[in-house]
């Protein structure tokens, strides 16, 4: 299996690094290519990425989906790997995504446990290793054959916002989403400035209008309103 890890990023000078030296470690790496897809960052995030191989592009925007493509379409492995720069996936990432792949399903993630101590933030990691909708989140690092992402019509670049979710449904109406049950570890900055209890309200509010339909870029800006 060739896996091609596709990261969209947007000024993540403070976590960029660490997420590339996890990647680049892994004893399968000359089976792995890292893909930087970038929204022009303002900061260093370009610049942290020169010590690595990795292929870096500019995408001239500012939304996953679009990134995500433009990183798929690039990509020469048979396998993707979507990862947010704030997340560290487990040293196994490539023998995990591997032996899943290998024994029959073609799209999954990992559960999730954030980089805090928070009781609070720990029963949600709890739910993550759970198959509910509600549990996703592209935190989890999604992986997917690129056969199948194609055929699925790749991110639906109309979700500037809960394009995770649109791609998680669509691949449980054809395939079964295989939850490895080993953890990533998400950053809690968005935590540090909010309170737990506002930042669930922000989640269970945009989820919701993404379940009733409402366009995307009302749900971005409800949620960007709910959140400092």
């Amino acid at each position: 299996m060739k896996l091609s890890v596709i990261i969209p990023t947007y000024n993540e000078e403070d976590y960029i690094t660490q997420l590339l030296e996890r990647l680049t470690q892994s004893e399968q790496k000359d089976n792995i290519e890292i893909i930087v897809v970038d929204g022009c960052s303002t900061d260093k995030t370009k610049e942290l990425t020169q010590p690595f191989k990795v292929d870096f592009f500019c995408a001239n925007v500012q939304s996953r989906a679009a990134q995500m493509n433009f990183g798929a379409k690039k990509a020469t492995g048979d396998t993707l790997y979507f990862v947010h720069a704030d997340t560290l996936p487990p040293k196994t990432f490539y023998s995990d995504i591997k032996y899943v792949i290998d024994n029959g399903h073609k799209a999954g993630c990992y559960r999730f446990q954030f980089d805090s101590s928070n009781t609070l933030l720990k029963l949600n990691a709890f739910m993550t290793r759970f198959p509910f909708l509600v549990c996703r989140g592209g935190d989890q690092s999604l992986f997917i054959t690129k056969d199948l992402f194609f055929d699925l019509g790749m991110y639906n670049e109309y979700y500037t916002i809960m394009e995770e979710y649109d791609l998680i449904k669509k691949i449980k109406e054809k395939q079964k989403f295989k939850i490895i049950q080993k953890d990533i570890i998400v950053s809690a900055r968005k935590y540090k400035n909010n309170s737990y209890l506002r930042v669930q309200k922000a989640n269970y509010t945009a989820f919701k209008m993404f379940q009733s339909g409402i366009h995307p870029d009302k749900i971005k800006a409800t949620y960007n309103d709910l959140l400092d």
